[in-house]
Parts: structure tokens; sequence; C-alpha cells
């Protein structure tokens, strides 16, 4: 999609700093991180949100979570905890419309989030 901003990052259209690429995932830094450790996990794919995966979504699903696993060992939090989020929606904070799971660590995480 021309005007979503992870499908131009993916394009290479926008500059991102990215700390992983495959043939079907993409992982960067946020640019407005919220912890030490803020990586973005992204299918390649354009999906507008976990509401729109499908079956067929199966294998990706499972490397996008296989990623997050690698990229939390990486940057040293696979040890002291980590938390992975992806917003469904605006209600939920869901800003940019392309399926993306935040992987969250380096600091203590406070409960409930939000």
């Amino acid at each position: 999609m021309a005007t979503c901003l992870f499908c131009r990052i993916v394009a290479k259209e926008v500059e991102a700093d990215i700390v992983h690429e495959s043939d079907d995932v993409l992982a960067f830094r946020d640019i407005d991180p919220v912890a030490p450790t803020h990586i973005l996990v992204i299918p390649k794919e354009h999906i507008d949100s976990a509401r729109a995966v499908r079956d067929r979504h199966a294998e990706l699903a499972a490397e996008l979570f296989q990623v997050a696993a690698h990229l939390a060992r990486a940057d040293g939090i696979d040890r002291t905890g980590w938390r992975l989020v992806t917003n469904i929606g605006d209600d939920a904070g869901q800003s940019v419309h392309h399926l993306h799971i935040h992987l969250l660590g380096g600091r203590r995480l406070g409960w409930p989030p939000g």
C-alpha cells in the first residue's frame, strides 16, 4: 500500500534502523521508544492488524514471534524479561494500520499497561 508508512519502510522508501530482515519479516527500532529496547517486528506483507490474520498466516505469525525472541536475546533482555504488544484499532492505540508487534524491554514494565 503506497500510503502505509510500514510498507514504505519495507520498500526502502523511508529510512529505518533495521535490525532484522528475512523474506517475510522486517524489524526496526522505534523512532519514539518507550523503553531502552523498543523494536517493531512487522510482516512485509501488508496486513491491517491482528484482526486480519487468517489461517494462511500461521507460519508468518510463528516467524514474527521467533524474530522477537531472537532480538530479545540479541539486545540482552532475554534473562530480565520483555513484553510483546500489538494494538488493534484506534481505541487500542494503533497509529499505523499495518500489523506490528512492539518488542519492549530493558527496564521494569508496569502492569496494567495503558
